[in-house]
């Protein structure tokens, strides 16, 4: 099955615990067919900086409950090498919640474009910073 765009989120939060309060948001997402959760997972640093991780699978029956009913497929393509990697980017006593998801809304778009014989030659995200300094250079203009 081809994907649509595939994205990460990495969602820190201060000391050991995720905050599930973000759970309804992304449950409405993907309700309305916004994006498909591919993979969740939980990354903590503690006070030395020692990273542990846990799967979606790993959770106490609560949690697991939470989350579960908006994860698709738990398909483990975030490897321990990109936990490294995200987790160096974290502070220490800190948690954050990983999230691989497709862009399905962009599916119906994609086949557009491949059957009209396109090809897509750059996608890219505009990161928020570039966007508010364009605009308020505009209002000064």
């Amino acid at each position: 099955m081809p994907l649509g765009p595939v994205e990460i989120l990495v969602v820190q939060f201060s000391g050991n615990e995720v905050k599930g309060d973000i759970v309804p948001a992304i449950k409405e997402l993907v309700e309305n067919g916004t994006i498909r959760v591919i993979d969740i997972l939980f990354i903590k640093k503690d006070q030395d900086g020692n990273v542990t991780m846990r799967e979606i699978n790993d959770l106490d029956d609560a949690s697991f409950a939470a989350f579960n009913p908006i994860v698709s497929e738990v398909d483990g393509l975030v490897s321990s090498d990109d936990i490294q990697q995200l987790a160096a980017t974290l502070n220490n006593n800190s948690s954050a919640g990983v999230m691989l998801f497709e862009n399905t809304w962009a599916t119906r778009l994609r086949d557009a474009i491949v059957d009209a014989q396109g090809k897509v030659v750059l996608i890219d995200r505009i990161p928020h910073g570039v966007i508010e300094q364009a605009l308020a250079a505009e209002v000064q203009a």
